[in-house]
Order: structure tokens, then sequence, then C-alpha cells
């Protein structure tokens, strides 16, 4: 693997958010209780300093004792305190205001949208368009495989065997060419093979690889990046070789004469699509563990 996994935060950023407004609305309210309580300490010490200690005992506006306006006055402003409290700032605070810049950025975008469209219709643009990959005997890309009798090729990303002469063969078929394949087949290699250029099919977005590595998202991608190759060549894994046999005009096989537990196959050749063109048998002996045939197939 070239990397390790990102720790994932406990809490996300929307619920960031909902945390500081949680906190802004407490101390909001906070701020609001101290209020009340000052305003109730606040009147009755207005009351006692005017009807026990005699404060302002002359002003009587309109016949009204002046405290009476004082706690009016007092009660006006805690009124609007609360007001802004649960009104103002739940409802016309930073989240209203979010709310309706991005009722407007959404309006802005539709009508951008509309406009492109009205363009696009009016004005179309020539695109380039990729040449559909047609199936048939003269298609130029290659299938190279080892096999076993129940079309085993590989468990948890392994090879099951080790055949020196099979693999002689695939170095110098593959030697110079574009190799195309899956993002499990590439990280089974320790390196990338010498004098080949690798193309990499992965889903991953940012799937990281070495300088010279291709990474493509499908199979017509791959084959369009190896275009310039007279003779691409598909390696894997199980995935890959079933999207690309449509595509192919050869298969190198190599059968090894054994059945295998494994978990992952070869799509079977079809015999009426397929002819076999050439067949070399190699006997099992102390360097070959199992017996087995190098094969060619071309498309009928």
């Amino acid at each position: 693997m070239f990397g390790k996994k990102k720790d994932i935060p406990q809490i996300d950023k929307d619920q960031l958010e909902l945390i500081k407004t949680a906190q802004k609305r407490i101390k909001q309210k906070r701020s609001l209780y101290i209020h009340f309580v000052l305003f109730l300490i606040g009147s009755v010490a207005i009351i006692v300093a005017s009807l026990v200690f005699d404060v302002g005992l002359t002003v009587n506006p309109l016949g009204v004792n002046w405290f009476v306006y004082a706690i009016l006055a007092w009660l006006l402003i805690f009124m609007y305190h609360a007001f802004n409290v649960y009104f103002t700032n739940k409802f016309l605070g930073e989240v209203w205001e979010k709310e309706q810049l991005n009722k407007l950025v959404a309006l802005q975008k539709e009508r951008i949208s509309k406009l492109e469209q009205q363009v696009e219709k009016d004005y179309p643009l020539i695109s380039e368009k990729k040449s559909p990959i047609i199936a048939s005997k003269k298609s130029n890309i290659t299938l190279i495989v080892a096999a076993g009798e129940n079309e085993a090729i590989g468990k948890d990303n392994q090879l099951i065997w080790h055949l020196s002469d099979d693999l002689k063969r695939f170095k110098e078929l593959t030697n110079g060419h574009h190799i195309i394949m899956g993002r499990k087949t590439f990280e089974s290699f320790p390196k990338p093979l010498p004098n080949r250029t690798h193309i990499v099919i992965s889903r991953q977005a940012n799937y990281q690889v070495p300088s010279g590595v291709i990474v493509v998202h499908n199979i017509e991608d791959a084959f369009d990046a190896a275009k310039s190759d007279k003779q691409p060549f598909v390696i894997g894994g199980g995935e890959i070789y079933k999207q690309a046999v449509p595509f192919a005009g050869k298969i190198e096989l190599t059968r090894v004469h054994e059945n295998f537990d494994a978990d992952t196959f070869f799509p079977k050749i079809d015999s009426t699509m397929w002819k076999e063109i050439s067949k070399t048998n190699h006997a099992k002996d102390e360097k070959h563990e199992y017996a087995f045939s190098f094969l060619t197939y071309e498309r009928y």
C-alpha cells in the first residue's frame, strides 16, 4: 500500500457549528437571566429608596411617583433584551443570514445553469469523440495469463505457483510494451516492472503511484492510454480480464495442468469465438512443480 488511512475526526464540521451555536445561545440566555435578576433587585431598591428614604419624593410627573417611570423604562429595556434573545438572534442571527445567503447563491447557480444550457443549445461545441473499441480479430489488445485447469489464477492477491519458464515468457512478450492491470495486481509487485509502461485501473480518485505509472478509472481509458502501443497487454486481475475479453484480439495463455484452490479466476475461453493457433507443452521437472503448456489464441 502507498499510504496510511487518515484518522476520521470524531466531530465533523456541521456538528462543531451546532455546538458553537448552542454555546452562543446559552450565553445569551444566561445574560438575559442576570438582567432579569438585576431588574427585580433594582426595582425593589428604587421603590425602597423612594418610599423609605424619600429619594425623589417631590418628583411626581403627572401625579405619578418617579420610580414608576424608572421601573417602566427598565422593563422596556429588559423586554427589548428578551426580544433580541428569543427572536432576533434566534431567527435573524448568523444561521438565518447563512440560510439567506445560501438561498441567493442557489438562485444564482440556477440562473447560471440555465444560461449555460441556453449557450450550449445556441452555440454547441464540437467535441472530440473517442473511437469506440470494437472487438475483432484485428484488435491489438492481448491478454496474457497463467491459469490452472479450473481457470484459477491467484489467491490472496498472489500467484499460486512459481514457474520460471512462464515468468521468462511473460518478460519476453511484455518487454517494451504497455501493461494494463487492476490496482490489486499492481500492489502485488514489489516495484514497477522494468522497461514497461504500467497502466493501473483504480476507482480511487487520488490513488498514489510512483512516477511514470499511469492511473485511469475504467478499461476504456486504459486502452486509450495505450493506443500508441502496437500490442498492449492486459495482465490481470480477474475482474480486469473479464472486462477486457470482449475487446481483445489475442490471448497468450499458460495452462497449468492442475486444479487449484483460488479466489481469482480467468474467464472461460469460448471455443466458438477463439481458435488455438499454437501450443507448446512443458513437462513437470526439478525446476517446475507442475506440467504446463503455452497456448496462443486468436479471435475468429
